[in-house]
């Protein structure tokens, strides 16, 4: 079992060292590629086909092993234990492969490296499920309450996202829970829209806290790469002043929101 484990394959658009944005401490990110959300601000949008992609300078996507994905990880495991850091897996969408995910984070479990996931928690309760004994922390994104706006600026309804949440927050375990929202001008940064995500946190008793991240335009160079078009030209990024006023809205339901 244990070299079937090892064998596992999976589709790895890269990994990342030294990263000090994906979790405490220095941490090591294993982008998955695929994803089935189509959000119209994504920064990575060669990360969201399944398949190996190429255009003139770059080759996007490796088939890997866990065995493989091990080997980099160990790289970097002196640094974990003297930062407090430790593994994230990140995409795409980290439950769009989710076996491959699970052997990932049952091994680094085993080797005693603290972990987290990045993820938009739109697939089967199922997978979430049995990932969570092997988490620390749980990032999980909340881009928009109202279900109309969610499909169409993500490609999806958020129904699932919602019910993944709310299974999450009554899950046992000791994992952490964070809630990631990016503040999107002209989609998400409206005051009822604020409220209604605040409302809905507020619910949330595992709760650690709410980061709400500033809108970029970085990717749309590899939009232009891929030959896709970007639909959010135009848009740029919040002011700090306008980010204040959303955290300040926010923060009337949950305290912790940064």
């Amino acid at each position: 079992m244990q070299e079937i484990e090892e064998n596992r394959q999976g589709m790895v658009l890269r990994i990342e060292r030294s990263s000090i944005h994906d979790g405490d401490g220095f941490r090591t990110v294993v982008f998955l590629k695929g994803c089935p959300l189509r959000c119209q601000w994504c920064s990575t949008p060669e990360s969201q086909s399944f398949g190996v992609e190429t255009t003139q300078d770059k080759v996007y996507g490796t088939l890997m092993t866990v065995d493989d994905v091990m080997k980099e990880v160990r790289k970097d495991s002196l640094f974990y234990f003297l930062s407090t850091g430790g593994v994230t897996l990140s995409g795409g969408e980290v439950l769009a492969q989710p076996e491959f995910a699970l052997a990932l984070l049952k091994q680094c479990k085993k080797e005693a490296f603290n972990t987290a996931i990045e993820t938009c928690f739109f697939g089967p309760w199922e997978h979430i499920q049995v990932m969570l004994p092997y988490i620390n922390t749980v990032y999980a994104d909340l881009k928009l309450v109202d279900k109309e706006k969610h499909r169409k600026y993500c490609g999806v309804d958020n129904e699932l996202i919602m019910n993944n949440l709310l299974a999450t927050d009554r899950a046992e375990g000791r994992f952490r829970l964070i809630i990631r929202t990016p503040i999107i001008p002209g989609v998400n940064d409206d005051d009822e829209e604020l409220r209604r995500i605040g409302e809905f946190c507020a619910g949330l008793k595992r709760l650690d806290h709410i980061q709400l991240l500033p809108y970029h335009r970085l990717g749309t160079e590899t939009y232009k790469k891929l030959g896709r078009p970007y639909l959010l030209e135009g848009v740029q990024s919040p002011t700090a002043e306008h980010m204040e006023h959303c955290r300040e809205i926010v923060r009337q339901y949950v305290k912790r929101t940064i």
